[in-house]
Protein backbone atom coordinates (compact mmCIF):
# COMPACT_ATOMS: atom_id res chain seq x y z
CA UNK A 1 0.00 0.00 0.00
CA UNK A 2 1.04 3.58 -0.69
CA UNK A 3 -0.04 6.11 1.93
CA UNK A 4 -0.06 9.93 2.01
CA UNK A 5 2.88 9.73 4.43
CA UNK A 6 5.73 7.28 4.93
CA UNK A 7 5.30 4.01 6.82
CA UNK A 8 7.77 5.24 9.45
CA UNK A 9 5.72 8.41 10.04
CA UNK A 10 2.50 6.39 10.29
CA UNK A 11 4.17 4.13 12.81
CA UNK A 12 5.32 7.06 14.94
CA UNK A 13 1.82 8.54 14.91
CA UNK A 14 0.14 5.24 15.76
CA UNK A 15 2.50 4.83 18.71
CA UNK A 16 1.06 8.05 20.20
CA UNK A 17 -2.41 6.48 20.22
CA UNK A 18 -3.89 3.77 22.40
CA UNK A 19 -5.66 0.62 21.24
CA UNK A 20 -9.03 1.53 22.77
CA UNK A 21 -9.38 4.64 20.60
CA UNK A 22 -8.39 2.77 17.44
CA UNK A 23 -10.70 -0.13 18.26
CA UNK A 24 -13.64 2.26 18.68
CA UNK A 25 -13.02 3.66 15.19
CA UNK A 26 -12.88 0.15 13.76
CA UNK A 27 -16.08 -0.94 15.50
CA UNK A 28 -18.28 2.06 14.94
CA UNK A 29 -17.00 3.56 11.67
CA UNK A 30 -16.02 0.40 9.80
CA UNK A 31 -17.96 -2.40 11.58
CA UNK A 32 -14.76 -4.44 11.78
CA UNK A 33 -13.70 -6.70 14.65
CA UNK A 34 -10.14 -5.58 15.19
CA UNK A 35 -9.26 -7.27 18.49
CA UNK A 36 -6.87 -10.20 18.59
CA UNK A 37 -7.32 -12.71 21.45
CA UNK A 38 -7.08 -11.14 24.88
CA UNK A 39 -4.86 -13.87 26.35
CA UNK A 40 -1.77 -12.44 24.64
CA UNK A 41 0.10 -10.06 26.93
CA UNK A 42 3.20 -7.87 26.62
CA UNK A 43 6.40 -9.33 28.01
CA UNK A 44 6.90 -6.00 29.74
CA UNK A 45 3.87 -3.82 30.56
CA UNK A 46 5.46 -0.79 28.87
CA UNK A 47 6.00 -2.57 25.56
CA UNK A 48 4.00 -1.38 22.54
CA UNK A 49 3.70 -3.10 19.17
CA UNK A 50 3.29 -1.08 16.01
CA UNK A 51 4.13 -1.90 12.43
CA UNK A 52 3.20 -3.88 9.34
CA UNK A 53 2.18 -7.54 9.68
CA UNK A 54 4.61 -10.23 8.56
CA UNK A 55 2.62 -13.46 8.94
CA UNK A 56 3.79 -16.96 9.86
CA UNK A 57 1.85 -20.24 10.13
CA UNK A 58 3.11 -23.15 12.21
CA UNK A 59 1.83 -26.05 14.29
CA UNK A 60 2.91 -28.92 16.56
CA UNK A 61 4.89 -31.28 14.33
CA UNK A 62 7.65 -33.82 15.05
CA UNK A 63 9.26 -33.63 11.60
CA UNK A 64 12.49 -31.66 11.26
CA UNK A 65 13.56 -31.90 7.62
CA UNK A 66 14.33 -28.45 6.24
CA UNK A 67 13.09 -26.73 9.39
CA UNK A 68 16.29 -24.79 10.10
CA UNK A 69 16.51 -23.68 6.48
CA UNK A 70 12.94 -22.38 6.39
CA UNK A 71 13.42 -20.53 9.65
CA UNK A 72 16.55 -18.85 8.27
CA UNK A 73 14.78 -17.92 5.04
CA UNK A 74 11.93 -16.40 7.01
CA UNK A 75 14.32 -14.27 9.05
CA UNK A 76 16.01 -13.04 5.88
CA UNK A 77 12.59 -12.09 4.43
CA UNK A 78 11.71 -9.83 7.37
CA UNK A 79 11.46 -6.20 6.36
CA UNK A 80 11.77 -2.79 8.00
CA UNK A 81 8.94 -1.87 10.40
CA UNK A 82 7.46 -5.37 10.35
CA UNK A 83 5.64 -7.12 13.18
CA UNK A 84 5.95 -10.91 13.15
CA UNK A 85 2.46 -12.38 13.57
CA UNK A 86 2.48 -16.09 14.40
CA UNK A 87 -0.52 -18.37 13.95
CA UNK A 88 0.67 -21.22 16.18
CA UNK A 89 -2.41 -23.47 15.77
CA UNK A 90 -3.09 -23.57 19.49
CA UNK A 91 0.34 -24.77 20.62
CA UNK A 92 0.78 -24.53 24.40
CA UNK A 93 4.08 -26.40 24.80
CA UNK A 94 6.96 -24.97 22.80
CA UNK A 95 8.82 -21.69 22.46
CA UNK A 96 8.68 -20.47 18.88
CA UNK A 97 10.90 -17.48 19.65
CA UNK A 98 14.10 -16.86 21.59
CA UNK A 99 17.27 -14.80 21.94
CA UNK A 100 18.96 -15.48 18.58
CA UNK A 101 15.79 -15.02 16.53
CA UNK A 102 15.32 -11.72 18.35
CA UNK A 103 18.82 -10.61 17.37
CA UNK A 104 18.22 -11.49 13.71
CA UNK A 105 14.83 -9.77 13.69
CA UNK A 106 16.25 -6.56 15.11
CA UNK A 107 19.00 -6.58 12.46
CA UNK A 108 16.27 -6.78 9.79
CA UNK A 109 14.42 -3.76 11.21
CA UNK A 110 11.57 -5.84 12.64
CA UNK A 111 9.64 -4.00 15.38
CA UNK A 112 8.16 -6.84 17.43
CA UNK A 113 6.47 -10.23 17.57
CA UNK A 114 3.05 -11.65 18.44
CA UNK A 115 3.48 -15.30 19.34
CA UNK A 116 2.35 -18.12 21.61
CA UNK A 117 5.52 -19.18 23.41
CA UNK A 118 8.94 -17.71 24.12
CA UNK A 119 12.13 -18.64 25.95
CA UNK A 120 15.42 -16.83 26.73
CA UNK A 121 13.22 -14.21 28.36
CA UNK A 122 15.98 -12.27 30.09
CA UNK A 123 17.96 -12.02 26.84
CA UNK A 124 14.89 -10.77 24.95
CA UNK A 125 14.18 -8.18 27.62
CA UNK A 126 17.79 -7.03 27.51
CA UNK A 127 17.38 -6.33 23.78
CA UNK A 128 14.22 -4.28 24.33
CA UNK A 129 12.32 -6.18 21.65
CA UNK A 130 8.52 -5.85 22.03
CA UNK A 131 6.77 -9.22 22.30
CA UNK A 132 3.17 -10.12 23.05
CA UNK A 133 2.91 -13.76 24.08
CA UNK A 134 0.81 -16.37 25.90
CA UNK A 135 3.43 -18.20 27.93
CA UNK A 136 7.12 -18.71 28.71
CA UNK A 137 8.81 -22.12 28.57
CA UNK A 138 12.23 -23.73 28.29
CA UNK A 139 11.01 -26.18 25.59
CA UNK A 140 12.49 -25.47 22.16
CA UNK A 141 10.45 -26.00 18.99
CA UNK A 142 12.76 -28.35 17.05
CA UNK A 143 11.06 -31.74 16.73
CA UNK A 144 7.95 -30.49 18.51
CA UNK A 145 6.68 -27.58 16.41
CA UNK A 146 7.53 -26.32 12.95
CA UNK A 147 6.84 -23.45 10.62
CA UNK A 148 4.79 -24.31 7.51
CA UNK A 149 4.83 -21.06 5.55
CA UNK A 150 5.01 -17.31 5.87
CA UNK A 151 3.58 -14.18 4.25
CA UNK A 152 0.14 -15.68 3.62
CA UNK A 153 -3.12 -14.78 5.43
CA UNK A 154 -3.44 -16.41 8.86
CA UNK A 155 -6.30 -16.76 11.35
CA UNK A 156 -5.60 -15.70 14.93
CA UNK A 157 -8.66 -16.01 17.14
CA UNK A 158 -11.51 -14.59 15.07
CA UNK A 159 -9.30 -12.22 13.07
CA UNK A 160 -7.75 -12.84 9.67
CA UNK A 161 -4.36 -11.13 9.48
CA UNK A 162 -3.03 -10.47 5.98
CA UNK A 163 0.57 -9.51 5.18
CA UNK A 164 0.70 -5.71 5.06
CA UNK A 165 -2.06 -5.10 7.62
CA UNK A 166 -1.20 -2.76 10.46
CA UNK A 167 -0.73 -4.06 14.00
CA UNK A 168 -1.02 -1.98 17.16
CA UNK A 169 -0.58 -3.35 20.66
CA UNK A 170 -0.38 -1.93 24.16
CA UNK A 171 -1.18 -2.95 27.74
CA UNK A 172 -4.86 -3.38 26.76
CA UNK A 173 -4.21 -5.84 23.93
CA UNK A 174 -3.44 -6.02 20.22
CA UNK A 175 -5.54 -5.02 17.22
CA UNK A 176 -5.28 -5.45 13.47
CA UNK A 177 -6.06 -2.59 11.09
CA UNK A 178 -6.66 -3.56 7.42
CA UNK A 179 -3.98 -1.97 5.28
CA UNK A 180 -6.44 -0.30 2.89
CA UNK A 181 -8.00 1.82 5.66
CA UNK A 182 -4.96 2.14 7.95
CA UNK A 183 -4.27 5.81 7.20
CA UNK A 184 -7.92 6.90 7.50
CA UNK A 185 -8.23 5.03 10.81
CA UNK A 186 -5.10 6.77 12.06
CA UNK A 187 -6.46 10.24 11.28
CA UNK A 188 -9.85 9.49 12.87
CA UNK A 189 -8.24 8.06 16.01
CA UNK A 190 -6.06 11.15 16.35
CA UNK A 191 -9.25 13.25 16.36
CA UNK A 192 -10.60 11.10 19.20
CA UNK A 193 -7.54 11.96 21.28
CA UNK A 194 -8.13 15.67 20.66
CA UNK A 195 -11.79 15.34 21.69
CA UNK A 196 -10.94 13.37 24.81
CA UNK A 197 -8.57 16.08 25.97
CA UNK A 198 -11.52 18.46 25.92
CA UNK A 199 -13.63 15.98 27.89
CA UNK A 200 -10.89 15.67 30.50
CA UNK A 201 -10.89 19.45 30.83
CA UNK A 202 -14.64 19.47 31.46
CA UNK A 203 -14.34 16.79 34.14
CA UNK A 204 -11.39 18.53 35.81
CA UNK A 205 -13.38 21.75 35.94
CA UNK A 206 -16.01 20.07 38.10
CA UNK A 207 -18.72 19.90 35.44
CA UNK A 208 -21.47 17.40 36.27
CA UNK A 209 -21.37 14.19 34.19
CA UNK A 210 -24.80 14.92 32.71
CA UNK A 211 -23.57 18.35 31.58
CA UNK A 212 -20.45 16.79 30.08
CA UNK A 213 -22.64 14.49 27.99
CA UNK A 214 -24.89 17.43 27.02
CA UNK A 215 -21.74 19.17 25.70
CA UNK A 216 -20.90 16.18 23.50
CA UNK A 217 -18.68 14.34 25.94
CA UNK A 218 -18.82 10.73 27.06
CA UNK A 219 -17.56 8.42 29.76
Amino acid sequence: MKYPVSVSEMRERYLRLYTGAVNDIMRFDYKVNAALPSDYAPLNRDMKLCGVAFTIKGAPDITTDGEFEMRAEMLEALHEDSIVMWDCTGDTVTAQWGEIMTMAAIKAGCRGAFINGIRDTDAILAQGFPIFHKYRTNVGMLGRFRMYYYQKPVLIGEVVVTPGDWILGDIDGVIRIPQDIAYDVLVKAEKILEKEEGIRGMVRSGMKPTDVVAQGGYF
